[in-house]
C-alpha cells in the first residue's frame, strides 16, 4: 500500500524511519516546484537515487570531487547521448576511474540528494509501493538510519552557518596578512580563497566549485571564523514575488492565464506566471506539470528564434564593462564559460541548472548586448 503527504506534516526524518522500520520496497518520489527526486528502496534499504536537479546530476558531482575536469563532461556527455548508458559506465570505459571508485562516488552522490531533502521545509511525497527500479539502476546499499543521523547533524550546522552568511548574495573579502594553517591535500580552501578574491556572491562560488551550498558554507565559516576572510557586502535582492496569500488565491486564474500563454505561443510569461504559483505553493502537481511543458516549449522557441544550440557565444563587451554591470551569480557563471570556442550545448552541458533556465540567462545576456554570437 502507497502513501502519500507532505513534508510540512510528516518530517523526512520520520519519513524514512518508517520506510526502514516497515521494510517497504518501492519508489519514493519527493517534489518541490520544478524538482523531483526519486529514492528507490528495497526492503527498507536505499539501493539508489535521481534527481533532476541539475547541481545534483552525476557530472556535477564528479566535477566538485576533481575526479572529471569540464571538457571531460562534456565529451562523456556527447558519448551518453549517442549510446544511451550510464555516465558512470562511459567514465569507466574512458579510464577515468575504475568500478569499483564509481561505486563509491554514486553512494556519495545518493547521499548528497537525500541530505538536501532535510533543508526542505515544503514537499509534496509519494510511495509507489512494490514499483520496481529502473532496469539501468546501478545498485548501491545505504541505510535509512545513517541518512536521519547526519541529515539532523547538517540542519543544526546550517543554522549556524547563516547566521555569519546571511544568504547567497553575501561578497567576502582575504584579510590582509591572514592566512589558514593546516589546509589538507585535496582541499577546496585555495579555490575558495581564489574565487573570494575575484569577488564572487557566495552563490556563485557554489556554482564554480560544483558544490552542495552546506559544502561551499561549512568552509567559507570556519575561515571567517579563523579571521581568513570578512563580510564585505551583501548584494540586493530581487524583488520580491506576490505574497502567498495573494498567489494561492489567484493560482487558478493564473494557471489558466499561463496555458493561454502557451497556446499563444508566449513560453517565457508563462514560465513567470508559474514560476510564482510553484514559489507561494511547491506541491502543486498541475503548476509543475505545466511548467515542464512550459519549458519544453520555451527551449524550442529560443534554438528556432534566437540562437541554435551549435551557436558560439562570444563577449561583446570589454572585461572592464562587464565588471561595472550588475550581475547575478548565475549569469556570472555562464558568462565566465564563454570563451570564444564552446558552443552553447558546449556550455550548458556543464551548467548547473536547468536547460530553460540556461537558456534564458543566454537570452538576457545577448538581448543586453553584453553576448554575441
Amino acid at each position: 500500500m502507497g502513501i502519500a503527504g507532505n513534508l510540512a506534516t510528516m518530517s523526512v526524518m520520520d519519513l524514512l524511519q518508517f520506510l526502514e522500520t516497515g521494510l517497504k520496497s518501492g519508489i519514493l518520489k519527493v517534489s518541490r516546484e520544478n524538482i523531483t527526486k526519486e529514492i528507490f528502496f528495497e526492503k527498507g534499504t536505499i539501493v539508489g537515487s535521481t534527481s533532476n536537479d541539475p547541481k545534483e546530476y552525476f557530472g556535477q558531482f564528479l566535477l566538485h570531487y576533481g575526479k572529471i575536469d569540464e571538457p571531460q563532461l562534456r565529451l562523456a556527455l556527447e558519448r551518453q547521448r549517442q549510446n544511451r548508458i550510464p555516465l558512470g559506465l562511459i567514465l569507466v570505459s574512458l579510464g577515468i576511474f575504475g568500478e569499483t571508485e564509481m561505486m563509491d562516488l554514486l553512494r556519495l552522490r545518493s547521499l548528497e540528494i537525500l541530505y538536501d531533502l532535510f533543508f526542505w521545509e515544503q514537499a509534496e511525497f509519494q510511495l509507489q509501493d512494490d514499483a520496481p527500479v529502473p532496469e539501468d539502476l546501478i545498485r548501491i546499499e545505504i541505510k535509512p538510519t545513517s541518512v536521519v543521523m547526519e541529515g539532523i547533524y547538517r540542519l543544526d550546522e546550517w543554522r549556524r552557518y547563516r547566521e555569519l552568511i546571511r544568504s547567497d548574495r553575501v561578497i567576502l573579502g582575504v584579510v590582509p596578512g591572514r592566512s589558514l594553517t593546516g589546509i589538507e591535500l585535496g582541499s577546496d580552501i585555495p579555490k575558495i580563497l581564489w574565487l573570494v578574491n575575484k569577488r564572487m556572491p557566495v552563490g556563485e562560488i557554489c556554482y564554480n566549485l560544483h558544490a552542495s551550498p552546506f559544502h561551499v558554507y561549512s568552509e567559507l565559516y570556519r575561515l571567517l571564523n579563523e579571521g581568513v576572510v570578512q563580510v564585505l557586502e551583501e548584494l540586493p535582492a530581487a524583488p520580491l514575488p506576490p505574497a502567498r496569500a495573494t498567489v494561492l488565491e489567484a493560482s487558478a486564474e493564473m494557471l489558466q492565464r499561463a496555458q493561454e500563454l502557451l497556446k499563444r505561443g508566449s513560453p517565457l510569461e508563462a514560465i513567470q506566471l508559474l514560476q510564482a504559483v510553484l514559489e507561494a505553493e511547491p506541491g502543486y502537481a498541475e503548476a509543475a506539470a505545466m511548467m515542464a511543458s512550459a519549458e519544453s516549449q520555451f527551449v524550442q522557441h529560443v534554438y528556432r528564434t534566437t540562437f541554435a544550440p551549435d551557436a558560439v557565444p562570444r563577449l561583446a563587451v570589454s572585461l572592464d564593462d562587464l565588471t561595472r554591470t550588475s550581475l547575478g551569480p548565475k549569469e556570472g557563471f555562464i558568462l565566465s564559460r564563454i570563451n570564444g570556442s564552446w558552443d552553447v550545448k558546449s556550455i550548458l552541458s556543464v551548467c548547473p541548472f536547468r536547460e530553460a533556465e540556461s537558456l534564458m540567462i543566454l537570452k538576457r545576456l545577448a538581448d543586453s548586448k553584453l553576448v554575441a554570437f
